[in-house]
């Protein structure tokens, strides 16, 4: 997440827009704006350019691999409108820009998102191609996984991608992005392999054992999310608070996963920020901490025979 706190200019953001006609001009004017309003990137881009582009793209649909000649296109008297009222949501009404365009990408796969879901972004991207070797499996294949606070359904469908033979369970406690998920998991032809339930955690799923576990889950400190940008608290606050420190529902999830993995089994946890709290109040488990490319190294893989029976359930 990139977020500079500044204090926006008074008067119309937008004023002297109207002498702007190609999609470059657009585009600087665009970064401009970012800048000037303290616009909150990280939820599609890491950066005001790459959003901006990709918003005025989309916008007009035109292709997101366009090359750089693109941005000499003139735009008619509708297409500045377009991008002028796209704009204005955006920097006016602090919209992310993945609800204005109703899209959001993990690598190669593209999901229909919208409020009732947080937007995806995760380091499972990175993590699910390499879980064979993490969990020590060569060459054999998880039968049955699950994934506990799925959201919009997309770390489900990027498992079942990645394991063709695989059943998964996609599970969540809000009936609202169980309906996203729905729509995603038909979109991708593997509603007869993906199987969403709606669960507070573990607590309605019918008895069932899994080969792994998977959850990137709210682990976000209540009082963090307060302060976070107006972006991201238009995300459900549901799907980002993790209570007082973060780990309310961690605790449950590693309460409830022995029982739910077979012998040989994992629970592997997306955890942000956490990993010395993690280490803190669990460091019986000894997670292994599962390498990313940028280094933040926030996923932790526990095999089941580390899970204690009789460890606290919220």
């Amino acid at each position: 997440m990139s977020w500079k706190k500044t204090t926006p200019r008074s008067g119309d953001p937008f004023a002297g827009a109207g002498a702007l006609s190609s999609l470059g001009a657009w585009l600087a004017f665009a970064e401009r704006l970012y800048e000037r309003e303290g616009l909150a990137v990280g939820q599609v881009a890491t950066d005001p350019h790459d959003e901006a582009l990709y918003l005025l793209l989309r916008t007009l649909d035109l292709p997101l691999d366009s090359d750089s000649s693109v941005l000499d296109r003139k735009l008619t008297a509708a297409e500045r409108a377009k991008v002028r009222a796209i704009l204005r949501r955006r920097v006016v009404g602090r919209i992310p820009a993945a609800y204005l365009t109703r899209e959001a990408f993990l690598g190669e796969h593209r999901f229909y998102v919208d409020e009732r879901v947080i937007i995806p972004r995760s380091y499972f991207l990175e993590v699910i191609p390499q879980m064979r070797k993490f969990l020590g499996r060569k060459g054999a294949t998880p039968a049955r996984m699950a994934d506990v606070c799925t959201g919009s359904g997309c770390l489900a469908i990027l498992l079942a991608h990645a394991f063709p033979d695989a059943e998964i369970d996609a599970i969540d406690v809000s009936k609202s992005a169980l309906e996203v998920a729905r729509i995603n998991v038909r979109a991708h032809g593997l509603a007869d392999r993906v199987k969403l339930r709606l669960s507070d955690v573990f607590d309605s799923v019918p008895p069932a054992t899994y080969d792994v576990i998977l959850s990137n889950p709210p682990y976000e400190p209540s009082a963090r999310v307060d302060a976070l940008p107006p972006e991201f608290r238009r995300e459900p606050r549901l799907a980002l608070d993790g209570g007082a420190d973060g780990l309310a529902v961690i605790r449950k999830l590693l309460g409830q996963a022995r029982e739910r993995l077979v012998p040989r089994g994992a629970v592997l946890i997306e955890v942000g920020g956490l990993k010395s709290a993690m280490d803190r109040e669990f460091a019986g488990l000894c997670a292994q901490w599962l390498p990313t490319r940028d280094g933040s190294d926030c996923v932790c893989a526990i095999r089941a025979d580390r899970l204690p029976r009789h460890l606290a359930r919220s």
